[in-house]
């Protein structure tokens, strides 16, 4: 399939669902395009799915660049949305300093921030520089502090009230989707109805426009889910047990066996044999 561009993400709005993956390396991304998934987002999730950190909040800008360089070359033909890690949008002139190495460096096709009315200013300098942005509101992970865990989003009518302003903002300041994450499904249908781009869900239910879920959720990977979250397979279980059965055939010696060895010929082993032992003090 070829790669979706920016207008074709937007024109997909109202006419078939969008399918998003994150991604985090060479291997996970080649799986990905394989399954002709829609977009992949190089997460900051990456800092606790692949780097062990307990929030997305120590990943770097250096972390973002050496991983979604790897998901590109694994998949050079699907769309690549990258995430701008914490503090790394807090001036529009981070943003676009920022933002302009990842599409430089990376060859990503468009950067995602985490934010409402607050960022619309550092939106729209990217913008303006044809640098294209997805927005993410509800349960944003960089501001995991502030909201005191990985919450639920947007219960209350005034923070509903909140969020539809804020992805209303965004969607004025250019955002070409935006990504709503851990909120009610009435609410992100209610938001997906309000504006003009493409809506993904994670955690948003049914009603947005797209999903989007992180790789390791999805292929059952974790040794833990959200509510959200569905295992379409059992991957952990599947290479636990690969590794298990290698441990044992090490230890019994039936791993490798002689086809699994390379051989050198009877004549040449003699012949060696012999030079060793012309050598022997």
């Amino acid at each position: 399939m070829p790669k979706l561009t920016v207008p074709e993400l937007i024109a997909l709005k109202g006419h078939r669902p969008i399918s998003w993956m994150t991604a985090y390396d060479y291997i996970q991304a080649q799986l990905v395009e394989a399954a002709n998934i829609d977009v992949i987002l190089v997460g900051d999730s990456l800092g606790m799915t692949t780097l062990g950190f307990d929030t997305t909040l120590p990943v770097t800008m250096d972390h973002m660049v050496h991983h979604s360089l790897a998901v590109r070359r694994g998949a050079p033909h699907t769309m690549m949305v990258v995430d701008l890690p914490f503090l790394s949008f807090a001036t529009p002139a981070d943003a676009l300093r920022h933002g302009g190495r990842l599409i430089q460096e990376t060859a990503a096709d468009g950067v995602k921030l985490e934010g409402g009315s607050a960022v619309v200013p550092a939106v729209e300098a990217l913008v303006k520089e044809s640098i294209p942005v997805i927005g993410h509101l509800g349960l944003t992970p960089q501001s995991v502090h502030r909201m005191g865990g990985y919450k639920v989003q947007a219960r209350s009518a005034h923070t509903i009230h909140q969020l539809l302003d804020d992805a209303k903002r965004l969607t004025d300041a250019g955002v070409a989707a935006l990504v709503l994450e851990g909120i009610p499904d009435r609410v992100a249908t209610f938001v997906t109805d309000a504006i003009t781009v493409p809506t993904i869900g994670i955690g948003a239910g049914k009603g947005c426009d797209g999903q989007v879920l992180v790789f390791h959720d999805c292929l059952g990977l974790s040794s833990g889910y959200p509510k959200f979250a569905r295992p379409f397979a059992d991957l952990r279980t599947v290479i636990v047990d690969g590794l298990t059965q290698y441990r044992e055939a090490v230890e019994s010696r039936s791993f490798p066996n002689d086809q699994e060895s390379y051989h050198v010929t009877e004549r040449e082993w003699e012949h060696f044999l012999a030079l060793t032992d012309d050598h022997t003090p």
